[in-house]
């Protein structure tokens, strides 16, 4: 169902790029706002007030002071409102205790122990800041565990006020594996009584699961990639909510997600030391040649390697480390950014000492650094072991860089085999988790590569993809539409039933 109206979008986010960000959902908060906004919603979003990590150049303004209920205190905080491109209000809840600290969600060693109290705190903080501006939305656009509180709340305590009543949730899945899990005792401090400890609510093998919270009480569920959507549904993917969203299954949608296309364009990329386009791709040699100076390569014409992920076990960095014997045997070069589990960090800091000529190993992100091997690297390589939705195969399309990559949530969605024959696909992918079968696909690559009429073709189909917001947020739309017209259905119900 389209929107025959414009609609109010409150888009909810624990981080939203460029305010506060850990990782890929900062940069889904930072976008899809925008791009509901170019297509005519009305727009709002909101985030904890991370003082520390706000950008300074962006304008700050007090709206008021808000005081919530927390296990059984009240919690005084503020709000202020910024703004996005500067047109979008972003509203950020300020509580010193719980926000003004050196991380969003936890240490080096662990999560903060009162990540319930605060996030329980932003979510009851939102809906009464809704009343306080006097401003009603129609749909509250949740993200992940740490807003998942919000369909509870508004269905069981706030919709007894009219102000409330039409309000419809959406609720978003960027990782199933992340759902807020914390000890029972946390329930009277989220405001729940014991009813709300049982399997049929937010009980979870003994514990208390925010993410439940989301699943059972909104209106409907997206996910950040159709595959996935139907991954999670199994017990291999499903980190012991399968059950619950299987029950859902006619209300939960996968969406693919967007890249900021004015964010990641080569043709106007300032890090780029040659700037190129789909209709004249020479700049990316000299982009190539720069990337292996950078990593005292030799200047000879092998496929280079990207790898920019996070080091974890997840991203499949355990094949990369099986099989990395056998890559330094074949003709390329590898470079690698990022940062992790700390085995991982020495694991690869080791393979750079090992094949010092063959390989540059970066412990850390430095996003200069990322625009350089998307830019300059010649195939990109994504083993995951599972990946909701991936941005790094999409952005490395977008540079003409040849995606290599494991057949799983939204890699499956955005790579398509290559067929040499008919010079269609955009990529290489393999489907067993197995460092033999991602060697096959990386082969294929590299045999590819050889044929160098092939490979442009190659690399232009995928440059030729569109991978833009502007889909996504029509998608979006219309499951807002969705919702509003269960809504409008259930308000008719109540009024029949009442005349009678």
């Amino acid at each position: 169902m389209r929107i025959d109206r414009k609609c109010k979008v409150f888009f909810v986010s624990p981080e939203v790029y460029p305010f506060a960000k850990t990782g890929g959902l900062a940069d889904v908060a930072g976008s899809l706002p925008k791009a509901l906004f170019k297509i005519g919603h009305e727009v709002k979003v909101a985030l904890p007030f991370y003082k520390k990590f706000f950008p300074h150049n962006f304008p700050l303004n007090k709206l008021m002071d808000i005081e919530v209920p927390v296990g059984g205190e009240i919690k005084r905080g503020t709000l202020y409102q910024s703004l996005i491109d500067g047109r979008i209000p972003v509203l950020l809840f300020s509580q010193e205790d719980y926000f003004n600290r050196e991380a969003l969600y936890g240490d080096e060693h662990s999560d903060f122990q009162d990540n319930a109290e605060r996030f329980s705190y932003f979510c009851k903080a939102i809906l009464f800041a809704l009343k306080k501006l006097n401003w009603r939305p129609d749909i509250i656009h949740c993200n992940d565990w740490q807003t998942a509180l919000v369909p509870l709340y508004l269905k069981v305590f706030f919709s007894r006020d009219d102000f409330y009543r039409k309000m419809g949730t959406l609720f978003t899945i960027h990782n199933l594996a992340y759902q807020g899990i914390f000890s029972q005792e946390k329930l009277k401090i989220m405001g729940l009584g014991n009813e709300f400890f049982t399997m049929d609510t937010l009980e979870f093998y003994g514990k208390i699961n925010t993410m439940k919270a989301g699943l059972l009480y909104a209106d409907l569920i997206t996910t950040v990639s159709p595959t996935y959507s139907s991954e999670i549904q199994t017990p291999e993917y499903g980190c012991g909510l399968d059950g619950v969203l299987r029950k859902r299954r006619d209300d939960l949608y996968g969406v693919l997600n967007g890249i900021d296309y004015a964010e990641w364009d080569p043709l106007h990329d300032k890090e780029l030391v040659k700037n190129y386009s789909v209709q004249d791709i020479e700049g990316k040699k000299n982009n190539k040649k720069f990337l292996q100076k950078e990593n005292n390569f030799p200047q000879v014409d092998v496929p280079l390697v990207g790898f920019i992920s996070r080091l974890a076990e997840q991203k499949g960095v355990d094949l990369i480390v099986r099989a990395i014997d056998e890559m330094m045997s074949l003709p390329l070069q590898f470079v690698v950014l990022g940062t992790g589990d700390a085995r991982y960090n020495r694991i690869f800091e080791k393979i750079g000492k090992k094949f010092p000529q063959k390989t540059g190993i970066h412990i850390g992100f430095d996003l200069s650094m990322a625009r350089g091997i998307y830019a300059g690297a010649d195939i990109f390589l994504m083993p995951s072991g599972y990946e909701p939705c991936g941005l790094g195969q999409m952005i490395s399309m977008r540079y003409g860089t040849v995606p290599v990559v494991r057949k799983t949530g939204g890699l499956a969605d955005t790579v398509k085999e290559f067929d040499f024959a008919r010079g269609e696909g955009n990529g290489f992918l393999f489907e067993k988790y197995s460092s033999n079968e991602m060697m096959d696909a990386l082969k294929k690559a590299i045999d590819v590569y050889q044929d160098k009429d092939t490979w442009i073709r190659l690399v232009k189909n995928g440059m030729g993809n569109d991978f833009s917001w502007e889909g996504s947020a029509r998608e979006y739309e219309r499951i807002y539409g969705i919702i509003l017209n269960k809504l409008s259905s259930r308000t008719s119900f109540t009024i029949q039933q009442a005349g009678r």
